[in-house]
């Protein structure tokens, strides 16, 4: 009987050992800091991974530099939040199809004394204008992400070129620029997402938002199958439908970071 058990056991491990293992299908995701350092993707990609029995690698940067990942075919999605990049992206051929998937807004964060005097203004561009004049630090992503962007633009409306000791471009992550600005107990400027996620880390406050100029929108885009012929195009295609779907939107939606919303769905 042992050894009739034995030979079960031994063809049975020597069919494993030469059985084709299928490895799961993978899908090259580009997506910014934010969605990661809040924790989102944990949430997004399980569902999305068992339901199409996949595995998804996230490579989590700025703006700018995923959609340089799309342009060179280094991936087949990309979820990013910076609409005029985005757009330019889709009109020179690099994308196949563009969608609009969750928003949250931008938040101009500083230490509680506020040396800048901003609590209280209504202006996004006067407040800029006024951490200008302070010269009190202020740590910028300098990373080409759509945060950055949105700084650029609100730079370029206050009518003022950052620079100087007062101005730090850090290259860095939301979670990592916010933790400087932390140390430094200057400003920054931060998706209010990353910011929720890590509020408890740091003593920085939200000293303005609610503007319509601080609106942050996120999109997906496909990267396009006839500029790269590798790109997983019905992989790709199910993540879209998936991000834009009933699930998708309502997992968006219940995502919260100590009972507060961090995204809401489009």
């Amino acid at each position: 009987m042992y050894r009739r058990i034995s030979g079960v056991l031994v063809i049975i491990i020597i069919c494993g050992l030469f059985s084709p293992v299928v490895a799961a299908e993978r899908l090259r995701l580009a997506t910014t800091t934010s969605t990661e350092a809040s924790g989102l993707l944990e949430v997004l990609l399980p569902f999305f991974e068992q339901a199409n029995d996949c595995r998804v690698d996230v490579i989590a940067v700025g703006t700018g530099k995923a959609l340089k990942l799309g342009e060179s075919g280094d991936v087949d999605v990309v979820l990013v939040h910076a609409r005029s990049l985005e757009d330019k992206f889709m009109a020179n051929g690099y994308g196949s199809e563009r969608r609009d998937v969750m928003y949250n807004d931008f938040v101009l964060l500083g230490p509680p004394h506020d040396p800048a005097g901003i609590v209280g203004s209504n202006d996004p561009i006067e407040v800029m204008g006024n951490i200008a004049s302070a010269g009190v630090s202020f740590v910028s992503r300098g990373d080409e992400s759509g945060t950055h962007v949105r700084e650029r633009q609100l730079w370029q409306a206050a009518g003022v070129v950052p620079r100087g000791n007062w101005y730090l471009e850090a290259g860095r992550g939301m979670g990592e620029v916010i933790i400087m600005a932390n140390e430094r107990q200057g400003y920054t400027l931060s998706d209010r997402g990353t910011y929720l996620a890590f509020k408890n880390k740091v003593d920085l406050k939200v000293v303005f938002a609610g503007d319509e100029r601080m609106f942050n929108p996120y999109g997906v885009i496909m990267v396009n199958p006839a500029r790269h012929s590798h790109v997983k195009q019905d992989l790709a295609r199910k993540f879209l439908d998936f991000l834009t779907s009933e699930e998708g939107q309502d997992l968006i939606n219940g995502f919260q970071k100590a009972g507060e919303q961090l995204f809401y769905a489009h």
